[in-house]
C-alpha cells in the first residue's frame, strides 16, 4: 500500500463526505442584520470530507504529547482571556489554561492559524497521507491536490454550514436554543462538541461554540463566479467563520465573515479539518 492510498470506500473516522455543488454565497440584502461584506456571488465547491465537530482539546493534546510542540501562546508569553475585569492578557494562558473550565471534549480554544496549519500536517504524517502545506517559517503554500487534512477555504466552509439552505441559519431564519452555543445560552464559555443539533448533512456546532479559521487571507469577495475559490492572494489577517460563545446570533449566522491575526492564539477562536 503507497504512501498516498486513499479508500474511497468508505468515510474516514470523524468525519463527513460533502458532495460537491453551487450555491449562493453570501446573505441577500433582504436578510435582517446582514453585513454589507456579505455580497452574494455564486460559488461552485468540489466534493470534499469535513470534520464533524471542531477539533477538541484531547485530539490537540495528542499532537502536542506526540511531538512537545508548544503554540504560539505558550511562546509569546500568554494571551488575552476573560476574566471577571473584563478581557485580559495572562502569561499563563494557553490552549491548556484558557480561564474558563475545559474537559477534553471541548474544542481546543488559544490556538493560532499557525498552530492549526502545524495540527494539520502532523495528522497527515500519522495517517500515511501527503500533507497538505509546505511551511517555511511564516510562509505556508498549500497544495490542494494532496490527500492531507488542511484547514476549509471560506467557501468550504459556508457550503458545508448552510447544507443545502438558503436562511441566516441552517435551521431556518432565526436561531434556536438547540441551534448552537452564543452569548444568550453559553454561560461565557465553551461547550462540549456535538451537544446541539447536526445540521443536515452531520456538522455539528458551525453556529456559535468557536469561531473556526479558515485558509483564506481576508479580503473583500469576487462580484463574479467562482469555482473553488481560495480568497485574496495575499493580506494580514485570516478568515474565521461560524461564531462563537461570546457572539450574539446575529454573528454566529451562515454568511457572516470575521477574521483575526495568524499568529493570535485566540480565546474564540478554534479549528475544524477538512480533506480532499
Amino acid at each position: 500500500m503507497g504512501k498516498d492510498f486513499v479508500d474511497i470506500t468508505s468515510t474516514p473516522n470523524n468525519l463527513i463526505h460533502i458532495n460537491g455543488g453551487t450555491f449562493m454565497m453570501g446573505s441577500p440584502t433582504s436578510e435582517p442584520e446582514r453585513i454589507d461584506n456579505e455580497i452574494q456571488h455564486q460559488v461552485t465547491v468540489s466534493s470534499f470530507y469535513m470534520g464533524k465537530c471542531p477539533v477538541t482539546v484531547s485530539e490537540f493534546r495528542r499532537f502536542v504529547n506526540a511531538t512537545g510542540y508548544r503554540t504560539d501562546a505558550e511562546k509569546s508569553g500568554g494571551e488575552y482571556v476573560w476574566t471577571n475585569s473584563g478581557l485580559e492578557r495572562k502569561a499563563d494562558a494557553n490552549w491548556r489554561n484558557p480561564y474558563f473550565s475545559q474537559d477534553d471534549n471541548h474544542p481546543v480554544v488559544l490556538v493560532s492559524w499557525f498552530d492549526a496549519i502545524q495540527y494539520c500536517n502532523w495528522l497527515s504524517e500519522q495517517e500515511r497521507l501527503t500533507t497538505a502545506y509546505t511551511i517555511n517559517g511564516n510562509n505556508v503554500i498549500l497544495e490542494r491536490n494532496t490527500t492531507g487534512y488542511r484547514l476549509p477555504t471560506e467557501a468550504e466552509w459556508e457550503y458545508a454550514c448552510r447544507a443545502g439552505t438558503t436562511t441566516a441559519y441552517n435551521t431556518g431564519a432565526t436561531i434556536s436554543d438547540n441551534t448552537g452555543w452564543y452569548s444568550a445560552n453559553s454561560g461565557n464559555q465553551t461547550h462540549p462538541v456535538g451537544q446541539k443539533s447536526a445540521n443536515a448533512w452531520g456538522l455539528y456546532d458551525m453556529h456559535g461554540n468557536v469561531c473556526e479559521w479558515c485558509w483564506d487571507w481576508w479580503g473583500d469577495y469576487s462580484n463574479g463566479a467562482q469555482t473553488d475559490p481560495t480568497g485574496a492572494s495575499s493580506g494580514s489577517y485570516r478568515v474565521i467563520r461560524g461564531g462563537c460563545w461570546r457572539d450574539i446570533a446575529q454573528y454566529v449566522c451562515s454568511a457572516y465573515r470575521s477574521y483575526s491575526d495568524p499568529p493570535s492564539g485566540n480565546i474564540l477562536i478554534g479549528f475544524r479539518l477538512v480533506r480532499p
